[in-house]
């Protein structure tokens, strides 16, 4: 009797699980419906690399690539950003590997029990071979929070394949303490098979659009960015794996990065709200700047985490000087 029991809840268990399965499935594909590739993909040693090519022609301007944050995609820059420098730059935007519609850099890095996850270095080395592939040999690199620690990486990864880099509120920095909770339970073998299932079937789009509030606080996101941006991307099992692991495993890359960053000559414009509480300026950006042969520093008062959105003016004109200071204008 008690084996039998034992079965029926193994049983109930089971099919509990794979009705779960089946809503994220189907929430995922919802998802991939409402907010397809923006881009075109790129073969990189069998992996595809999703870009956004748009602005100038080949070749009649500077090369520009955008990196985006931790959960986010390609959308990040194409609402709006991309718009207001296309018109001087030929524009590349990336999704990282893992987020958006960008394949992982590895096999090893996938699977809900996985732990590891590819470093800023590995996604740097991926996404130059895509920018080379498009004829991008020289460009200007632009990384935002996450994305900034990639820009890094690619600059001291391949210090010949960029022109300068723009870091706009980028962690480079190993910080105090630790993160919290969710990213190493979340990225834990038993937490990555359990938990991302159970978002991607049951957090509902309108409770993932609050936590934008909290990423653009103490400013709010301009109308229309929610609709944009494609909350539902991230929701996705895999992409919620990858993210976590991503951030989870960042501090010792950013802690080796930090130490080889007096070895890059190249022209940099760091740009960071002194209200960011989510790379805060002093940990990170005040620090980078004396760290940096040939740096600036643009410290932005009362300003949170996403600048290029909420002081797009001031992102676009370090941009801009970026690119006179590496004489490419």
């Amino acid at each position: 009797m008690a084996a039998a029991s034992l079965a029926l809840i193994a049983a109930l268990g089971l099919a509990a699980c794979a009705g779960i399965d089946r809503r994220a499935a189907r929430n995922e594909a919802q998802a991939e419906r409402t907010y397809p590739p923006e881009g075109q993909f790129v073969e990189v040693a069998g992996r595809r690399v999703h870009v956004v090519v748009d602005g100038l022609p080949k070749g009649a301007g500077p090369d520009l690539v955008l990196i985006h944050g931790a959960s986010g995609n390609t959308r990040d820059f194409t609402f709006r950003f991309v718009d207001a420098v296309k018109d001087r730059y030929r524009v590349l935007v990336f999704d990282r590997p893992g987020l958006g519609y960008t394949d992982r850099v590895s096999d090893r890095y996938g699977g809900p029990a996985n732990t590891r996850s590819e470093s800023p270095a590995e996604q740097a080395r991926l996404l130059q071979a895509a920018a080379q592939q498009l004829g991008a040999e020289r460009p200007i690199v632009l990384g935002q929070s996450y994305g900034g620690a990639v820009a890094l990486a690619w600059a001291l990864e391949r210090p010949d394949n960029v022109a300068g880099l723009v870091i706009v509120s980028g962690a480079s920095q190993p910080w105090p303490g630790q993160l919290a909770p969710q990213y190493p339970i979340v990225a834990s073998s038993v937490g990555g098979t359990s938990i991302p299932p159970l978002l991607a079937a049951f957090l509902p789009g309108d409770r993932a659009s609050l936590t934008l509030g909290a990423i653009f606080a103490p400013q709010s996101p301009p109308d229309g960015y929610s609709d944009h941006i494609g909350i539902g991307l991230a929701l996705r099992r895999e992409t919620l794996r990858a993210n976590v692991r991503q951030i989870n495993s960042l501090k010792p890359h950013l802690d080796a990065m930090s130490e080889r960053y007096d070895s890059i000559e190249l022209p940099v414009e760091i740009i960071h709200g002194t209200a960011d509480s989510i790379v805060p300026i002093d940990v990170h950006s005040d620090v980078l700047v004396d760290q940096l042969a040939d740096a600036r520093l643009t410290r932005l008062p009362g300003i949170g985490h996403m600048p290029h959105h909420v002081a797009q003016d001031a992102v676009i004109a370090v941009l801009d000087r970026l690119t006179r200071r590496a004489g490419l204008r």
